[in-house]
């Protein structure tokens, strides 16, 4: 394998790596459905509507476990996606 070949191949690997490494965690009290299927693995669309619908009937998470009392997501999907979740109150917003 010639020297170009090896360094185009080490690059990609560098580009393919840095897309999870450095993935933005999200605070799941203030995110959006489309914020929340987009950035955690295993939560497509429907599961995502079901956070937002659960903080919204039940008021801020206040952990990240909590999320498990969400129907359909289990503690698997929390510990796959803990690096990625924010649990902080939303700000007042200023009158």
């Amino acid at each position: 394998m010639k020297l170009s070949s090896l360094r185009a191949l080490f690059l990609a690997l560098i580009c393919v790596f840095s897309t999870y490494s450095f993935a933005e965690a999200i605070n799941i009290n203030t995110a959006s459905q489309e914020q929340i299927s987009q950035t955690l693995t295993g939560i497509g669309p429907s599961k995502a509507a079901a956070i937002v619908a659960y903080r919204t009937e039940n008021g801020p998470f206040q952990s990240v476990d909590q999320i498990e009392e969400v129907k359909g997501i289990g503690a698997a999907t929390v510990d796959k996606n803990r690096d990625l979740i924010l649990v902080s109150e939303p700000k007042a917003s200023k009158k």
